[in-house]
């Protein structure tokens, strides 16, 4: 599936930032907007990063539910778009997400809390053990969807 993309507006990467810096309310807003007013193949790709923002979201609430589903709603929708889409490491992206879910579903909802602490506001701090997903941009030459 080799479709010229449009531009990814700065919005997007306004998103990434805050979805890097673990502010993942922020970064449903951002998205959210964004994905409202797209088309696809980018409304897909928007939701599918948007879900994963809103499952770590409620990872920091420790709604272990939650977080459990919409990992694997956004990972679903974004496994069409590896490995790289409009300058993103999509397959990245899922590995991570695939290990967090995998982690998530062996503590189980009556231990998420155990590997979850909050800090002010909407950020997520890791205990040590909690690796959470980054986006990164992809590198130079590296193939687009195909």
């Amino acid at each position: 599936m080799n479709e010229e993309m449009e531009e990814i507006p700065e919005e997007f990467w306004q998103g990434v930032e805050q979805f890097n810096q673990r502010q993942f309310y922020d970064c449903h807003d951002t998205l959210e907007a964004l994905w409202m007013d797209s088309v696809e193949p980018e409304k897909r790709f928007y939701q599918g990063v948007l879900q994963i923002a809103v499952a770590l979201h409620h990872l920091g609430n420790h709604n272990w539910r939650g977080a459990v589903i919409l990992l694997g709603e956004g990972m679903n929708r974004l496994r069409h778009y590896q490995p790289v889409y409009s300058g993103v490491n999509v397959t990245q992206l899922l590995n991570q997400a695939a290990d967090l879910l995998a982690m998530l579903q062996q503590v189980g909802a009556e231990r998420v809390a155990d590997l979850v602490q909050m800090e002010a506001g909407d950020r997520l701090a890791s205990t040590g053990s909690l690796k959470l997903p980054t986006i990164s941009k992809a590198e130079e030459g590296s193939q687009s969807l195909s």
